[in-house]
This record gives structure tokens, sequence and C-alpha cells, in this order.
């Protein structure tokens, strides 16, 4: 066993010294089951004060609604056994499934609100005109926890989210540097796709953990806009360098040379780049004047050649903006942390909008969940089992725990496992050493032991859900004294209650639930063609952003599944990159429609055509890649080369143009101007 470190050491200490004050304060009030506060409080513990705040507030609030829904069927439903479990579970299904539509830490609230139904439900249907009381002492108990929880660990060495964010920046800025450098220094494939795998996890790790910053108890929560702003910029990186890598690629197929002009451009913004943090808005500024003289101008005459050369360098130009917009906001964040004012306020966009989600998986898991209580309740109300309710409000809270990973099984049986291991340790405690104590003060010294270790290993990845899990078979063991139930008959009826429940979950789980890491990524890869198909169709125009940050979310879910799933290859993935190319293409070309009228009839049939071809995808159909669209593209591509120079709209529709053109059809013969040179003719 490792010995535990400082931070481990005070985590525990924090977390067990919230823990039993709310313990003396239940005992104090008077409450009926006290070691609820300190479960509670164990509950909301977590290595950072701002993650403690927030876990804080959505339990809170998730155990206000389930208690009121709680309130409110009990009474009314608890002479009809079948109608009281099927309300419960609509109830907890509807909570679970919001739950894992919502992948932030706010689906905590959505999944209390449904177990906490379950768990004063259940117990109070023997008696329910007691309900209300039940209902209030629960959310005492738990409120006591949360605030108890709160106050500790943001008074007492609070531990803030700053340095983990900011390293998180850091790290995610360092790894799109270098999938950019590899990329402008034309490093293998293999080592490009390797960074760009990285980047996308990081963007998806670094969404989900700024959630709490604006809980967080340093100045970093000032800063929340700043970071949502770098957040977006990184991730509007990832297709503007996959054009760059593709445009690259066209200009040198067949073994033709880049210009040398472009080529000692590339050099000079991959040296830019590599100074990191030393990067100065200045060289910024000269290298994107260096990119506009380098530019070729489009018209009826230019060659593909020369559209492919000025869409590398629009792509070029956005690469040095969003880059230099980048290491503004992290400069910007880091004095902001110094309690600098802010440069401009954020805009409030909520990361809501951009992360994946999955109705068929949330209504698989709402299923799931549905089913397991309905099996416990079954077998209770068939056995008159007097400690049904038990088995009925652990199925329960197990199917909503692990209903957001793909097969939940492994995580349900192996917290039924290390609760099984507590069993021991619980009877010792509840049959051994309680009836000994005879202060509070003795309770609070027999159990400091045992949770001061387990509290270490929470606080380590690699062993918290173990230690959790016999912390809460612990826990809940030791709430029988609170009941004046601690007797070998109730310890032996609750164990097996608690198991019963939770492997009901896990074998519900198997047969309804389980689905494999192939065919979660091949959903996640329809769902990125039915948001094409969308954007194509749309009569408004796209947020890039949005639309960016959503694709390279799924991208970041496709990497550790496709690493699963029995591929030799990482098609998926790549075929994914190419859709997060064509979704800022088609947001581009959708933009600049709009001011082009003079090419919106040639514009619009490339747009329906692209709708037809994910349409079918979606539907796992095969999209076809026909000649006809082919020359639909050529013809946009003529008719918005011939508009008159000097739109902006007209640049962003050609280099659009070029890009679905490159994705659909990257072996085709060269785009033909409408209007070639006499050079063009005579090569």
């Amino acid at each position: 066993m490792k010995l535990p470190n400082v931070r481990e050491t005070i985590f525990s200490l924090k977390s067990y010294l919230s823990a039993i004050t709310a313990l003396y304060l239940a005992y104090s009030i008077g409450l009926p089951r006290p070691f609820w506060a300190m479960t509670t409080a164990y509950v909301v513990a977590q290595p950072w004060s701002g993650a403690v705040r927030s876990k804080a507030l959505y339990r809170l609030t998730g155990t206000f609604f389930g208690s009121a829904a709680t309130v409110y069927m009990v009474p009314r439903l608890s002479n009809s056994p079948v109608v009281m479990t099927a309300a419960m579970v609509l109830w907890v299904g509807a909570c679970l499934y919001l739950s894992v539509l919502d992948r932030t830490p706010r689906s905590y609230l959505f999944m209390l609100a449904g177990y906490t139904a379950a768990m004063i439900g259940f117990p109070s249907v023997t008696d329910p005109s007691l309900v209300f009381d039940t209902a209030l002492a629960r959310v005492e108990e738990i409120s006591l926890g949360i605030v108890c929880a709160t106050l500790v660990h943001s008074i007492v060495l609070p531990r803030g989210l700053a340095p983990a964010l900011t390293l998180q920046l850091d790290k995610a800025v360092r790894d799109a540097r270098n999938w950019m450098h590899d990329t402008l220094s034309g490093q293998t494939a293999e080592q490009k796709d390797r960074d760009r795998r990285v980047l996308a996890n990081d963007i998806t790790q670094l969404r989900l953990l700024s959630t709490h910053v604006p809980f967080d108890t340093s100045n970093l929560r000032w800063t929340s806009g700043a970071v949502r702003a770098m957040q977006d910029q990184i991730a509007s990186l990832t297709p503007t360098v996959s054009a760059v890598e593709d445009r690259m690629r066209a200009l040198q197929a067949g073994g033709q040379p880049l210009p040398e002009a472009v080529s000692a451009l590339l050099r000079d913004i991959s040296e830019w780049i590599n100074a990191g943090a030393l990067a100065t808005h200045e060289a910024a500024v000269r290298l994107r004047a260096a990119v506009t003289r380098h530019t070729p101008s489009i018209d009826s005459r230019s060659t593909w050649r020369d559209a492919l050369l000025a869409s590398l360098m629009a792509r070029l130009r956005e690469l040095i903006d969003t880059y230099d917009e980048c290491l503004a906001l992290r400069r910007e964040i880091r004095a902001g942390l110094q309690g600098a004012p802010l440069r401009s306020p954020r805009s409030k966009r909520s990361p809501k909008t951009v992360l994946h989600r999955d109705q068929g998986m949330a209504l698989l898991s709402a299923l799931a969940a549905g089913v397991a209580i309905s099996a416990c309740c079954a077998f209770w109300i068939g056995t008159a089992w007097s400690n049904g309710a038990t088995a009925a409000l652990m199925a329960a809270i197990f199917s909503c725990f692990f209903a957001s990973q793909d097969n939940p099984v492994p995580g349900i049986m192996q917290f039924l496992t290390y609760t099984v291991y507590s069993i021991p340790l619980s009877a010792l405690y509840l049959l051994g050493i309680m009836p000994a104590i005879h202060s509070f003060e003795m309770l609070a010294l027999a159990m400091l032991p045992t949770a001061f270790v387990l509290g270490i290993f929470i606080a380590r990845p690699a062993t918290a859900g173990k230690a959790m899990a016999m912390l809460f078979g612990f826990l809940g063991t030791m709430a029988l004294q609170d009941t004046n139930t601690a007797d070998v008959v109730s310890f032996i009826d609750t164990q097996v209650a608690q198991c019963m429940g939770v492997a009901t979950a896990a074998i519900i789980a198997a047969i309804f639930r389980t689905v494999s890491a192939d065919w979660s990524a091949r959903r996640i890869q329809a769902a990125n063609w039915k948001e094409l198909e969308m954007l194509a169709s749309s009569p408004r125009t796209p947020s890039r952003h949005t639309y960016a940050a959503r694709m390279l979310d799924r991208i970041g879910l496709l990497q550790p599944r496709l690493a699963l799933a029995k591929r030799p290859d990482d098609v998926v993935a790549a075929d994914a990159l190419k859709d997060l190319r064509v979704g800022r293409d088609i947001t581009e070309l959708q933009r600049a429609r709009r001011h082009l009228p003079m090419a919106e009839p040639t514009i619009k049939p490339v747009l329906d055509s692209l709708a037809s071809f994910f349409r079918a995808r979606s539907a796992w159909q095969v999209g076809m890649k026909t000649p006809e669209f082919l020359a639909q593209i050529d013809r946009a591509l003529s008719s918005v080369a011939a508009a008159p120079q000097g739109a902006a709209a007209r640049d962003r529709a050609v280099v659009a143009l070029v890009g679905i053109r490159r994705a659909f059809f990257p072996d085709a013969p060269d785009y033909q101007p409408a209007h070639p040179t006499l050079e063009g003719q005579a090569s």
C-alpha cells in the first residue's frame, strides 16, 4: 500500500471533519436518521472546493424535488401497490433520462431527484400518513450533510480549481500546438492522428471540468466567460488544422512542390506557434499580412490549383487568428487569477449546447431502471417481505449511478463486491463496538480509523469507487443504530436486501442496457451525419462554434470506444474528422449564400445534395457521390468565382466549396474554370 501524501491526508481529514460535524448536529437536533447526514457529507466531498459547492447545490436541489414528488405520490397511491410502483418507475425513469442527456455535473440534479423519491417513497408505503415527516427529515439530514461538507471544504485549507483547470488549459494549448507544428512541418500521418486524438480528449475533459468554475473559491470564478471563450477557440482549431493538412496534401499531389514563398510562410508560422507563451500578437499581425500577400485573386479564369492555394491561405489566416486569440485569452485568465479586470465581458453560452446527447441510450437507461425497480417491487409485493423496500430503493440507486456507461455491469458488480467486503467491518462495528459506546466522543474516535483510511482511498482516482462502495455499505449499516434495529436478524436481513437490489440492477442492466463499444461508436457517427443533414437543410445560419465543439466532443467520445472495439484501423475517427471539416464548410456556405444572390441558384443544389447524402448515411444507407453532385459543386464554384471581387462572402464561399469538393471527390479531375486562360488551355 502506498503511503498517503499530504493532499490525500488533508482531504480525508476534512471529509471526516465535515461528516462527524454533520453527525453531531443531527444527533443534537434530534433528527431520526443522523447517519444519513454523515453519508451525505462523504457523497458531496470532492478534492476541489468549487466541485464540492456545485455538487452540493445540485444534490440539494435534486433532493428537494425528489422529496416533493414523494409527498405528492405516496398518500394518493399507497393503497394500490401496482399503481404506486408504476408511478415511481415513471418518475425515476424520467429523471434518469434527463440525467443521461445532460453530460455535465448538472446531471446529478436529475439523478438525485429520481432516486431520492425511491429512497423516501418505498419505505413510507407501510405508513403513508408519515410521508411528509419522513421527507422533511430526509431533506433536513441531507441538507445538514451538504452544508457541513461545503463549509469545511470551502474554509479549511480550500483547494481551488484554478491549478487543475489552468493545467488542463495549458495542456490543451500545448497539444494543439504540437498538432499544428506536425501538420505544417509534414510529419507522418500516425503522429498527426495521435496529436488529434489527444486534443479531442483534452477539450472534452476541459469542458466537463470547467462546469465547476462559477462555484470556485478563488478568482477563477470571475474568468468563467474567458474560459468558455478559450474552449470555443481551441475547438475551432480542429477543423482549421485538418483543412490545412488536406489542402497541403492536395497541392503536393503527384510530387508537386509547394511554392517556395508558401513553404517559407509555413516555416514562419510553425516557428511562431512553437514559441508558445512567447508568441507575440505583433508577430501574428505580420504573419496575417504575409498570408494576405500570398493569397491569389480568384476569378472566372482561376485554376483549381489557384483555388486550392486560396483555400489554404484562408485556413492559415484562421489558424493564426484563432491561436492568437487563444494566447490572448490565456493571458487574460492568468491576469484574472491575480485580480486584474477582464478585457471584455464574455458571452454566457452554456456548455449544455455543445455536448453530444444520445436520446436512445437515455431511453434505454430509463427502461432498465424501470424494469429493475419493477422486479424488486414484484418480489416485495408477492412475498410481503418486510425489507423489500430496501431492495427496491437499492435497485433504483444503482440503476442510476452507472447509467452513463456503455456497459454498467462491471461498475455495479464492483460496487456489489466491495459492499459485500464491507459486511464483516459493518458487523464488527454494529454488533461489537457500538454496544460498548456511551458517548458521542467515543463514537467519533471509534469511527476515525476506518473513515480516515477509506478517505485516503477515496482521494485516489484508481480506488475511489471501491472505497466509496465500502463506505456506503459501512455507513448504511450503521444507520440501523438510528432505528433501534441493531441486532443480528435485522443486520442479515438488511444486507440481503441491499445485495439483492444491487444484483437485480446488474442483471437487468446486462439484459437491457449493455451495449458494445462498436455499437456505441456507430451511434455517435450516425449522430454526426444527422446533424450535418440538418446543417445543410437549415433555412437559418448555424453557429460554427457550437457545431465544431459538439463534433469535437463526439470525436472525444469515439476514441475510447474505438480502442475497445474490434477495429483494425481508425477509419471511423478519420471519417468523423472529415465530417467536422464538412460541417465547417457547410456553415460557411450557409453564411455566404445570403450575400451572393447571383450565386444562390447554384449554391442551393449543392446544399440539397449534401442534405440528401447525409440523410441517407444517418439511416445507414449508402450515400451516393454521383457525377451530378460533382458537377453541381463545380458549377457553384464557377458561379461564385465569377461574382464581383472584394466581398468577404464570396471568398468564404470559394473556400467552403473547395473544402466540400476535396472531402467528397479527393481523386476527381481538377476543376476547370469557366473562362480558362490561353496558358491553361495550352497546358
